[in-house]
C-alpha cells in the first residue's frame, strides 16, 4: 500500500508568472529539449512561444494557461525519460507498463513517475515503481535511511541500499527517485531490482 499526501505542488499564480512568463526562462526551458525534433516538443515550442505573446499583449491569464500546457508535455518528456529506467522483463517473464500512474501523482503531491506489473512463470506478479520529485520521496527517505534500526533486511547492488521486509523492497537513488517493489520473495525481488542502472538512475 502507498502512502498519499494531500500536498500539491503547483505555485501562487504570481509565483508562476515570475519563474516562468519572461522568455529568458521559456529559452532555458527549451534548451533542455533534444536536438531531434518531436511533434511533443513542438507543442511545447508553440505553447511558449503563444505565452510569450500573450505577456507582451498583456494577455496574462492566457499566458499562464499556455505555460501550464509546456509544463505538462515537459513533465510527460521527464516520465518516458524515467520510463526507460525500469528494468526488461527477465526470460520467462512479462512486463505490463503502467500507464496510468503519472494521473495517479497529480493526487499525490505530483512530480514524475513510472511503473509496470512484471508477471512470472508462475502467476506471481510484481508491481515496480520509480518516483520523482514526489512529497512520498522525502516521506520515505528516512524510514530507508534507517531501515536496519527499524528491522528491516538491507542489501546492496554495487553501492546503492535496498531495503527488504516481507514481500516488499525499496530505495532511494540520488536522494530524488523512490524505487519500490513488492509481490514476491525477497530473493525474487532482488534478482529484478539488479537489472537496474542504477549508476545512470542517479544522475536523472
Amino acid at each position: 500500500p502507498g502512502i498519499t499526501s494531500g500536498t500539491g505542488d503547483w505555485l501562487p499564480r504570481k509565483v508562476r508568472m515570475m519563474r516562468f512568463v519572461h522568455f529568458g526562462a521559456g529559452a532555458a526551458l527549451l534548451a533542455l529539449l533534444p536536438v531531434a525534433a518531436s511533434a511533443q516538443e513542438d507543442e511545447i515550442t508553440e505553447a511558449l512561444n503563444a505565452a510569450r505573446s500573450a505577456y507582451e499583449e498583456g494577455d496574462i491569464q492566457f499566458a499562464i494557461d499556455e505555460l501550464d500546457v509546456a509544463r505538462q508535455r515537459l513533465l510527460e518528456l521527464k516520465t518516458d525519460a524515467l520510463e526507460r529506467f525500469l528494468p526488461e522483463a527477465p526470460e520467462g517473464w512479462s512486463r505490463e507498463i503502467d500507464t496510468d500512474m503519472a494521473q495517479g501523482l497529480a493526487f499525490m503531491g505530483g512530480g514524475v513517475g513510472a511503473g509496470a506489473d512484471y508477471e512470472g512463470p508462475d502467476g506471481e506478479t510484481i508491481p515496480m515503481s520509480l518516483m520523482a520529485d514526489n512529497p512520498m520521496v522525502a516521506s520515505m527517505a528516512g524510514m530507508i535511511a534507517n531501515a536496519a534500526m527499524m528491522g528491516m533486511t538491507v542489501e546492496r547492488v554495487g553501492r546503492q541500499r535496498i531495503a527488504l521486509q516481507d514481500d516488499q523492497a525499496m530505495a532511494l537513488i540520488g536522494n530524488r527517485v523512490l524505487l519500490q517493489a513488492e509481490g514476491a520473495a525477497p530473493e525474487v525481488l532482488m534478482s529484478l531490482i539488479e537489472q537496474v542502472d542504477f549508476d545512470a538512475l542517479t544522475g536523472f
